[in-house]
């Protein structure tokens, strides 16, 4: 069993550039696609527990209904932000990442790399051709 869990989105590229940072540590992660096998409201709300960030801010609002459901109001409490984002996991933002070292919302991508247990392996660029990792497996500092 794989001792690092991605919530994985394969249609989004911060998702697929945190997928291919966690392999280029020596690491196979468990890749659960949220979107086709949500969590249950426990581990959601574990999730939520476990990042130390609001409820609001493990919530997606781009491509969502966030907007025009109103869930940036006040009225709407934890409980019922969870509750929504169980019933409608678009609503749930990605990726999270689970590893003995922490769970953290990986936006940017490169936040996966304080709680990988294992260094680089080698050099790694983004999709978008950045250079993240250099051929020694350090981070390239960003400017």
């Amino acid at each position: 069993m794989s001792r690092i869990t991605i919530y994985h989105n394969p249609a989004c590229g911060t998702s697929r550039n945190t997928l291919a940072m966690i392999r280029n540590s020596g690491e196979e992660p468990a890749v659960v696609e949220y979107l086709k096998t949500p969590p249950d409201r426990q581990t959601l709300t574990q999730l939520v527990a476990d990042s130390g960030l609001p409820v609001r801010e493990m919530m997606r609002r781009k491509g969502t209904p966030y907007d025009e459901m109103g869930l940036d109001e006040a009225r709407w409490s934890d409980e019922q932000l969870i509750d929504l984002m169980h019933e409608q996991p678009i609503l749930i933002n990605r990726p999270i990442v689970v590893t003995p070292l922490g769970t953290r919302l990986c936006r940017p991508s490169e936040l996966v790399l304080d709680i990988l247990p294992g260094a680089q392996q080698g050099a790694l660029a983004k999709e978008d051709g950045e250079l993240v990792i250099d051929a020694q497996g350090k981070r390239v500092a960003q400017p």
